[in-house]
Order: C-alpha cells, then sequence, then structure tokens
C-alpha cells in the first residue's frame, strides 16, 4: 500500500507541508509552474533550498502583488487566522466563506481538489467560529483568507492528487507552548481554533515556547490523515523536508516519507480481563454491547481463577481508534477491576462482497484472497432465510443454491 508518513515533531504548517510534498514530487518544477498558471489572483510562487541543523530541505515562498510574507510570529508561515505583526505594512484581506467559495471557484484545478479545499477552510470557519463565539458565515478570515494561505491550502491539495498516497499517517502534533499575540490579544499555544482543529488528535506541547502548528496546518492534518500515531513498518521510497523560516534548537521542518507498508497486516490491540461473579447471559450482553461500540471481535475462553473459583477470560479485539472507548465500555459493562492491553499484528485476508440472484432469491457472498488462498461463504442470514421459506436444513439450502 502506498503510503506517506508525516512527522509533526516540529508542529505543521501550511507552507511546511506544502514544502515537504513537494519534495516527493517525480517533478517539483513542473509543478511550481502550475502553481503559477492555475490563476491564483497576484500570486507567485517560487521554492528554494534551505538549511536547518544540517539539514537540507525545501522552502516555499509566495509573494502576492509582488510583496513577500515576512517571518510572523510564530515563526513558521504565513497559515494563521490572527492579524500577527509584521515587518511590513501591506494591509491583509479579510474574507468570508463567501469570498473563499469565489476565489477557489475560478481556479483551473480539478473539481476535487476545489471540494478539498474547501472542505478545509470549513475545518477552520468552524474552529474559528467555536473560538470566538459567532456564526460560520460571518467569521472572517485574517491571514488565513488571504491569497498566500489560500496558495498554501490549494498547493498541498494539489500535491496530494497527484501523488495519491492510498494512506496517510501522522505523528502525534507537537504544539508548542507559551503564548502567542494576535488580534484578540494574548493566547495560549495552542491558539483557541487550533485548539478546537485538533480535537480527538494526538498532540503535546515540548519545550519550546513559540507556536508550531498553525490554524492551517492542523486542519490539513485533520482532513488528510487517516489516523496518528508511530510510524508503521515500511519501505521508504522517497523522503522530504519542508522548512519553517524561523530557527529553533531543533530543525524546524515537517518530515514526510513515502513509502510501501504492507496492506495485509496492521497492528490491533487485545483488551483483556478476568471475571468469576457475572452470569453467562450478563457476560453474552456485555459482549454484544462491545460488538455494538466498534469492536472487531469479542470472545470469552473458560479459566481457573485463584482459590480455584472458575471465571471467564474476555478478550476485545479493536482498532487504535476505538482503544479508549472499549476500554471505558468493558469497565462500564462488566465487573472487572482492570484491563489489560496488548498491541497484537493481524494478518487479514482482502475481502470483497457480492450478491448473486437464484431462483430462490438474493443471497450474499463473502469472498476472500490473499497469502496463496482464496475462499468464500454465503451470508448466514440470506441462507437461513431461504432455508426457513423451504422447510430445508441450513445444509439442503446450500447445496440448492450451490453455495457454500
Amino acid at each position: 500500500m502506498k503510503t506517506l508518513y508525516i512527522d509533526c515533531g516540529m508542529g505543521a504548517a501550511g507552507d511546511m507541508l506544502m514544502s515537504a510534498l513537494l519534495e516527493l514530487h517525480p517533478e517539483p518544477g513542473a509543478f511550481i509552474e502550475k502553481m503559477n498558471s492555475i490563476c491564483l489572483p497576484k500570486v507567485k510562487i517560487s521554492r528554494k533550498t534551505d538549511v536547518k541543523c544540517g539539514i537540507t530541505g525545501t522552502h516555499i515562498d509566495v509573494t502576492v502583488g509582488g510583496v513577500r510574507e515576512d517571518e510572523h510570529m510564530h515563526g513558521h508561515s504565513h497559515s494563521h487566522s490572527h492579524s500577527h505583526e509584521h515587518s511590513h505594512s501591506r494591509e491583509h484581506t479579510h474574507m468570508s466563506m463567501n469570498g473563499i467559495r469565489n476565489i477557489v471557484s475560478g481556479l483551473d484545478i480539478p473539481e476535487s481538489v476545489k471540494s478539498d479545499v474547501l472542505n478545509i477552510y470549513t475545518i477552520i470557519a468552524e474552529a474559528e467560529s467555536a473560538a470566538h463565539g459567532r456564526p460560520v458565515e460571518a467569521v472572517h478570515f485574517h491571514e488565513v483568507g488571504t491569497m498566500d494561505a489560500v496558495a498554501d491550502i490549494t498547493g498541498v491539495c494539489l500535491l496530494l492528487h497527484e501523488l495519491r498516497p492510498e494512506k496517510i499517517i501522522a505523528s502525534p502534533v507537537r504544539t508548542g507552548s507559551g503564548t502567542v499575540r494576535c488580534a484578540h490579544g494574548v493566547l495560549p499555544v495552542p491558539a483557541p481554533a487550533t485548539a478546537y482543529i485538533l480535537k480527538g488528535i494526538p498532540t503535546y506541547g515540548g519545550n519550546i515556547r513559540g507556536e508550531l502548528c498553525t490554524p492551517t496546518g492542523a486542519a490539513l492534518l485533520k482532513y488528510f490523515a487517516d489516523e496518528f500515531g508511530d510510524m508503521p513498518v515500511m519501505k521508504t521510497e522517497k523522503i522530504g523536508y519542508g522548512m519553517g523560516t524561523k530557527d529553533f534548537e531543533a530543525a524546524n521542518c515537517v518530515r514526510m516519507m513515502l513509502g510501501e507498508t504492507d496492506e495485509e497486516s496492521t497492528d490491533v490491540y487485545e483488551l483483556c480481563c478476568n471475571i468469576d461473579d457475572m452470569t453467562g447471559e450478563e457476560l453474552g450482553f456485555a459482549c454484544d454491547m462491545l460488538m455494538k461500540s466498534g469492536a472487531l471481535d469479542v470472545f470469552t475462553v473458560p479459566v481457573g481463577m485463584k482459590k480455584g473459583r472458575p471465571g471467564t477470560l474476555l478478550v476485545c479485539i479493536c482498532g487504535r481508534e476505538q482503544r479508549d472507548s472499549l476500554t471505558k465500555a468493558i469497565f462500564g459493562y462488566t465487573s472487572t477491576l482492570g484491563v489489560r492491553e496488548h498491541i497484537c499484528r493481524r494478518h487479514v485476508m482482502a475481502r470483497r462482497e457480492e450478491t448473486i440472484e437464484t431462483p430462490y432469491g438474493s443471497v450474499r457472498i463473502k469472498r476472500s484472497g490473499g497469502f496463496g488462498t482464496a475462499g468464500q461463504k454465503a451470508e448466514y442470514d440470506d441462507i437461513a432465510k431461504i432455508a426457513e421459506e423451504k422447510s430445508l436444513s441450513l445444509k439442503a439450502a446450500k447445496a440448492l443454491l450451490g453455495v457454500e
């Protein structure tokens, strides 16, 4: 599986993400030319080589009407939704969502990319609305609404459209710490809009004082990342470094790795507990509720416990995203006082479902393949319905239909 891994150990901003993706592109020069021809009003994009802590990478410069965005207080890029101080006097355009829609509609890019750009702006608008208590349509973008930020977001969306990774994984996001000064006053890092966007995403502050993750960077990660966590086992083919503008004791960059992962192997969690004081009906109900709560599988095993008491080992298998909610559910639906957690590598066959028409009705067939073998199985409910209607056993109904 073609997988993109994004290392957010120094946060993320729009220009840094675009710069790192550009290094992964097979024809970066041609892509810059394309970006300069998609009808972004007054926008000129160029790239340059930059070095941070001995690491060489790319930094993308965006000029609007011949004026380059200078270094902001957060040190990354121009992708921020608050009015920061600048060393030049150019006024920033304040735009509503409707203004953004008008700009994006006129761009010479695929419709799917336009949709991605607008979806990302919607994420930012909803965050600004929540942070400042305004309706979404009343939100006016400050720096996020300027053409240089539109270029960043559009560039990232178009690069991902052309690179076409099948899966995107991002590391936990380092937000920075301290405070940031903006049009609303001095705010904590991460800024309120950024914090809202990052809800549900693993983050940490770290020891660097300053804003490392901007609202634009957070929105791009939230929209495109399929999951957040450690780098998977992968055969890396390309590495890209997107450089920020400010220097820290650590290399101020986003690193991306593009390569192949095994699509048939994933990490799953086994959540286990021993129980000796619940009835079979109570355990059965708990298992049903855990499955309805998102578990991949739930099963029980008879075990012998201390003092010779018979008991039950309950095992719940789930993905990373469901681990916390299912742990809570186990405590809620069982009498256990503790849950053990194990990380396992799960190998699965590729699966698909199709429906076949028979003289006796539709039957869903589950087909599987991989690891040098293949199989198929008819859906129980469909076979059982036909067996009941024809007063047949399940075995006889399968034989009648010619299915396994």
